[in-house]
């Protein structure tokens, strides 16, 4: 919660839920990983939150997009953005969407398999290519799973591959889990990324970069370690495992970039027992799994919860949210404590809500509008 935002929610004409970003965070935020990291360029993840307002500041800053869409592509071209700005970081792409790409000069494709380099190299010739492989990441609060990238044993065989049909087998990237922790998490996948190079070199194949991924994290019940601490802990293991040879590197954060940089306001609809027995109260807000909190799933990410009654005594409940749809509980195997004071039609700010909320929310889910988003 920072100044600027408070500010704007005092004088806000009441109309629902709402997200409220801070700008000047975002920028803090960049210049931070800017910083951290000084040879590595940062290619923000536009898939965690695409507004016009941050996309332009970051272009605005030299930053590079990560897109997963033609879509997102257009958005990041739209603020300012070059191609040569711009991945296409999605693994998993239609043919007609990588050549709708090359149209628009993007010349930077993620792959994981032979049938994702056959599509690029038949509408995209001569782009360059870089191969995500699997990493288990351990340590995160939400890992990825399996669906994006391949065994490290394979690498090399798909980027032969690119190599013969005329791409140019540009790299490695991988993915260590989103809200990342451990800034020890990237060495086992540079491990994996420096074998790839020298195997490829065995075959005539020089490889130049290595895309760290995202995984950065941004700040919610537990504290993490600065961004200084992950650059200094990736820059030794680059140093370890390709000694004086250090390559080319990009990283991707996306949570990290506007995570911390926005809050949403809601409101307690209803506060109710399900029966007269019962210890744990139920908390209705009007804002749920629906309306951008999806990252409550599997109660993965606790969001910090402020209320105008905090310091008041604290009672366990669970959360929820107010559709019509009985997975729409965001905290209930681990109860939140919220004051007991807590009362229908009180506000709650739901902080830390800047990546992945506006995007998430449905358009239209029981008649509920999609979530308002503020950037100022």
């Amino acid at each position: 919660m920072t100044d600027r935002i408070r500010e704007f929610l005092r004088n806000r004409r009441e109309d629902g839920p709402c997200l409220v970003v801070d700008l000047d965070v975002v920028r803090d935020n960049y210049l931070a990983f800017a910083h951290a990291l000084p040879d590595t360029r940062v290619f923000y993840a536009v898939k965690a939150n695409p507004a016009p307002e941050v996309l332009k500041l970051l272009a605005s800053l030299g930053s590079c997009f990560d897109t997963a869409s033609v879509a997102e592509i257009e958005m990041a071209l739209a603020a300012g953005a070059t191609p040569d700005r711009i991945s296409f970081g999605n693994t998993i792409k239609k043919e007609r969407d990588v050549a709708r790409a090359f149209e628009l000069g993007i010349r930077l494709y993620a792959v994981d398999c032979e049938a994702e380099v056959e599509k690029v190299a038949r509408v995209a010739p001569g782009s360059r290519v870089f191969c995500r492989i699997l990493c288990d990441g351990a340590g995160a609060e939400w890992p990825l799973s399996r669906k994006f990238g391949c065994d490290p044993s394979l690498a090399v065989g798909v980027l032969e591959h690119a190599h013969r049909l005329g791409l140019e087998a540009y790299g490695v990237s991988f993915h260590v889990g989103s809200q990342q922790r451990n800034p020890r998490a990237w060495d086992q996948a540079l491990a994996s990324a420096a074998g790839i190079f020298r195997d490829c070199a065995e075959r005539g194949i020089g490889l130049s970069m290595v895309n760290l991924g995202g995984g950065f994290p941004a700040k919610y019940l537990n504290d993490i370690p600065a961004v200084e601490a992950y650059g200094s802990s990736i820059f030794d293991s680059l140093r370890a495992h390709f000694g004086n040879a250090i390559p080319e590197t990009i990283i991707e954060p996306g949570r990290g970039m506007v995570g911390n940089a926005g809050v949403i306001e809601a409101e307690v609809v209803l506060v109710s027992r399900k029966s007269a027995d019962d210890v744990v109260r139920w908390v209705y807000l009007d804002i749920g799994k629906f309306g951008g909190l999806a990252e409550t799933m599997e109660e993965a990410i606790r969001y910090p919860i402020r209320t105008e009654r905090d310091g008041d005594t604290l009672e366990d409940c669970i959360l929820a949210g107010p559709t019509c749809d009985s997975a729409d509980v965001l905290y209930e195997k681990t109860p939140y404590p919220l004051p007991v004071s807590l009362a229908i039609g009180d506000k709650v700010l739901i902080e830390g809500a800047g990546a992945y909320t506006t995007t998430y929310a449905a358009v239209a889910f029981n008649g509920f509008p999609p979530l308002k988003a503020y950037h100022i």
